[in-house]
């Protein structure tokens, strides 16, 4: 199965954090999908760290 996480998704999953679903976490670890994240999320995630810095 192929998943396309948007930003909150990834950032959930890479901090553990609970706001993902158990489900979404198994599936995103599951080695037979294909994981992909949004170029517009890395811009996203950028935007926001700047503004915070």
């Amino acid at each position: 199965m192929k998943l396309l996480l948007d930003t909150c998704a990834f950032l959930w999953f890479q901090a553990g954090s609970p706001e993902l679903s158990d489900r979404a976490r198994s599936q995103i670890l599951d080695p037979s999908n294909e994981v992909y994240l949004s170029a517009i999320s890395v811009w996203e995630i950028a935007r926001k760290y700047a503004q915070a810095v």
